[in-house]
């Protein structure tokens, strides 16, 4: 589950009292995030097999039914509590086809701390390969901004590699203010998995 950007906390983490708010439809054209459901495993696994994801993105290729079964019940409709609550959803793309209805994800986090601030980022995205270039991420980015305003939120942070070109670049549509890149430290899960640096960006609701 750490993969989607919502891992479980642990059981020495006593999560604050939250309230999830219902959300309306939220839709830009073509482009929907709606709830992690299992309607919509097969056409997210479609997506995940796509040839475009096994040649350009394999780590997203590798996901099962079973690890998307787990997530749904970790998350149920997508919001979870971990070190902070939050909200899951999955990009999908009308009269797409079969093997794109699914064109991604983003994730937003409620809540502030310092591993968030620093190096995890209040909003998380990924868009599979076959939907790139339509700039999803910052689309679906923006479509959650009123959800994190009201849950009193003024300011989002969002974190990237410094090689990942496509993610600064929605950080910089979506008007975030770059403020500096820092070392991952080495003890982190994010090192292990192979990131040494992260841009900070800062977004104001």
């Amino acid at each position: 589950m750490a993969r989607w950007g919502i891992a479980p906390h642990t059981p020495f983490e006593v999560a604050p009292p939250f309230q999830f708010l219902d959300t309306p439809r939220l839709i830009d054209a073509e482009l929907e995030l709606i709830q992690p459901s299992i309607t919509w495993i097969d056409p997210y696994l479609a997506s995940c097999r796509h040839r475009l994801t096994r040649k350009f993105a394999p780590s997203m290729a590798k996901e099962s039914r079973g690890h998307l079964l787990d997530v749904l019940e970790y998350a149920p409709l997508g919001r979870f509590i971990g070190q902070v609550p939050g909200y899951h959803f999955w990009m999908r793309i009308a009269n797409a086809p079969a093997a794109e209805r699914i064109a991604g994800s983003v994730t937003l986090r409620i809540g502030n701390s310092a591993d968030l601030e620093q190096l995890v980022g209040h909003i998380g995205y990924q868009v599979f390969p076959a939907s790139r270039g339509h700039h999803y991420a910052e689309r679906a980015s923006r479509l959650v901004l009123p959800l994190a305003k009201a849950h009193g939120m003024d300011q989002l942070w969002i974190t990237c590699n410094p090689d990942n070109i496509a993610s600064r670049r929605t950080c910089q549509r979506l008007g975030a203010e770059m403020i500096e890149i820092i070392p991952v430290p080495p003890e982190h899960e994010l090192f292990t998995r192979g990131d040494k640096e992260k841009c900070r960006y800062r977004l104001r609701v």
